[in-house]
């Protein structure tokens, strides 16, 4: 996307789609359902990879969608290449974007790539192909040392960007960054707006590579090419407050360090699940709870995942490797919620703004969240401020707020706050700086 309007994104809402295990598991399918997405408040539509699935070494029944056979079609069982176009103009009338997931790094072992160009691949001692992370047995990893390589690779991302409007990158810190920045510069020329996401590893990851001698990219190097990075940094800190075995105060450090170490319009996914981790549901039993935890990650300073079945409450994660349909958009569910926290993202104070984060609340289990306008910009003196009890438990909040009664953008409520305290009743509250004086 253009450097200049990457802070747009922050406003951004992506709802994430395994499309083989999406109700009816094709294209069409995904299709029908596009208006109850759109009314979910989502922005994009971004689907886990799309192209046929290797056959050797495969993985369970139906194998990964990460092992690769063919980058140039798409997996017959989920439709015809015509479907999915029809599913991508679909999307763009109802104003949403769709997003392809790109696995660069490996292809299955019985890929057109594999068969047609094994040079292009990394080698054994013995001169077998291979993969260099050893659980990934089901897939054989390419060489980017060939020219011919980035050639080929490029020409197929710029295929796909007559259709889809952003990639987002598979183990994108093991690609070169060189690499990167060509395929978005000649990407750009197909679609000027293609936005690019990478799925950064987590630091353990990056240093586990690096001390196996294979090369991994930082955040702060994807960023020179990329618009958007995972989360992933600030992950680990986040899943042990939820399984309460870490302190909020360590995910509020270490979440608050990613304002100063990235670049200015860097722009972070934040997320509760995703086709990686474990549910919300989950982690996060206590629905009430699990809502303070989905409105901070709509609140923070950054795009938004939502993977399906979050908003009906899901706890059976599909696997990878089999069948496993999912539902979502039951009555009853929380999808209201997700539409009204959608509508409140697009406020431009979430795209440009300064963000501070504490601890707070007897058992500093109370997240309070500020959101400031920058000076010289069209948010200067706006102020947001969001209390997310992360136990769904009410108690007393401490807020710099000036004295007076505010409105919950959540919920319509009025909420007092006199010398400087008011009370949260076990549910996220959305303040903006707006106020009437207290009698």
């Amino acid at each position: 996307m253009k450097k200049e309007n990457r802070k747009k994104l922050r406003n951004q809402v992506f709802y994430q789609i395994f499309v083989r295990n999406y109700k009816a598991g094709t294209f069409q399918a995904v299709e029908q359902d596009l208006d109850r997405i759109r009314r979910l408040g989502a922005d994009w539509i971004y689907l886990l990879p799309i192209h046929p699935t290797g056959e050797k070494n495969r993985k369970g029944t139906l194998g990964s969608p990460y092992a690769i056979r063919d980058y140039r079609a798409v997996d017959p069982s989920l439709g015809t290449l015509e479907d999915f176009v029809s599913l991508c103009d679909a999307a763009h009338q109802m104003g949403l974007k769709v997003m392809m997931d790109v696995v660069y790094n490996h292809t299955s072992p019985d890929s057109v790539l594999a068969k047609t160009h094994p040079e292009w691949f990394y080698h054994r001692a013995d001169g077998s192909m291979g993969n260099r992370v050893g659980e990934w047995w089901d897939v054989v990893d390419l060489d980017y040392s060939h020219e011919e390589l980035w050639e080929y690779q490029i020409d197929t991302l710029k295929f796909w960007a007559n259709y889809a409007d952003g990639f987002r990158c598979d183990v994108a810190e093991m690609l070169p960054g060189e690499f990167w920045c060509r395929a978005a510069e000649e990407v750009s020329r197909v679609n000027p707006d293609c936005v690019w996401l990478a799925e950064s590893g987590e630091l353990e990851f990056v240093s586990a590579l690096r001390h196996m001698g294979i090369p991994a990219l930082s955040d702060g190097e994807l960023y020179q090419s990329f618009d958007i990075c995972y989360d992933y940094d600030v992950y680990p800190w986040q899943k042990a407050v939820q399984l309460g075995r870490g302190t909020l105060k360590e995910y509020v450090r270490e979440v608050m360090r990613q304002e100063a170490i990235y670049p200015d319009d860097a722009v972070r996914l934040r997320f509760l699940e995703n086709h990686d981790r474990p549910r919300a549901a989950s982690l996060i039993p206590d629905h009430t709870a699990r809502l303070s935890w989905m409105a901070w990650s709509f609140f923070a300073k950054g795009a938004v995942l939502v993977y399906m079945g979050q908003e009906s409450g899901e706890r059976q994660h599909p696997g990878l490797f089999d069948l496993c349909p999912v539902f979502p958009g039951r009555e009853g569910d929380d999808s209201a919620f997700l539409a009204k926290l959608s509508e409140l993202k697009q406020d431009p104070l979430f795209a440009d703004c300064d963000m501070m984060v504490k601890a707070s609340g007897k058992t500093e289990s109370l997240l309070i969240a500020e959101l400031t306008g920058r000076i010289g910009s069209e948010t200067e003196g706006r102020k947001a401020v969001g209390i997310f009890p992360l136990d769904g438990i009410s108690q007393a909040a401490e807020t710099d707020l000036p004295d007076g009664i505010y409105t919950d953008a959540l919920s319509g409520r009025e909420i007092e706050v006199f010398e400087g305290v008011l009370l949260c009743e076990g549910m996220p509250l959305i303040l903006f700086a707006q106020s009437r004086l207290a009698a």
